[in-house]
């Protein structure tokens, strides 16, 4: 049996992004992104209606100030009392799964998709992605970049300008390029 491409990328498999259906729902995802990020900063029920058609899941309160990009919406799902600065970037090829009480800060990419390490690979055109887990009461600082397949634990602080490549154990501080442990923390 054969997988459409859209389920080829939502099981991280290498898959054609040109497939008429992904274009539509990337399409789709930016034309809502683009109604949102017109929104007036008092019009917050039309913020929350038009999150809540593109997004998986919103649980409880939530709030990302414009500009807010992603690829499809649909696959990323935020705990309860999300908040998330201006310029947040989401490319959700795969899944992207925020805990409660996070905080994100400005310019943050959160990234799944990814492509093929064989450059005759990478001629295919094809890519895949990679899940990002983030867990409870995280801070993620300015200008951080979430690298795809990353899992970060519960009570992180991810230090500004932080790229991380590796997963992430609860209540520690990450920072640096590629971000390495800095201390514990409660």
């Amino acid at each position: 049996m054969s997988s459409s491409e859209k389920e080829k990328m939502l099981m991280g498999e290498l898959y054609d992004a040109s497939d008429p259906t992904l274009k539509q729902e990337r399409s789709k995802a930016r034309n809502m992104c683009a109604a949102y990020n017109a929104t007036n900063p008092d019009e917050t029920a039309s913020r929350k209606q038009l999150l809540g058609e593109l997004l998986g899941e919103i649980k409880g309160d939530c709030v990302i100030e414009p500009r807010f990009q992603c690829d499809y919406g649909y696959n990323i799902f935020l705990g309860e009392n999300f908040y998330a600065n201006y310029d947040l970037i989401i490319l959700d090829v795969c899944e992207v799964r925020i805990g409660k009480n996070c905080l994100v800060g400005p310019r943050v990419s959160i990234i799944t998709a990814t492509h093929p390490i064989s450059s005759r690979e990478r001629e295919t055109g094809l890519e895949s992605g990679k899940d990002v887990r983030i867990g409870d009461n995280v801070w993620i600082g300015a200008g951080a970049i979430i690298n795809p397949g990353v899992t970060i634990g519960d009570n992180v602080i991810i230090a500004s300008g932080s790229v991380v490549t590796k997963d992430v154990e609860d209540s520690t501080m990450v920072g640096g390029v590629p971000a390495k442990f800095l201390k514990r923390v409660d």
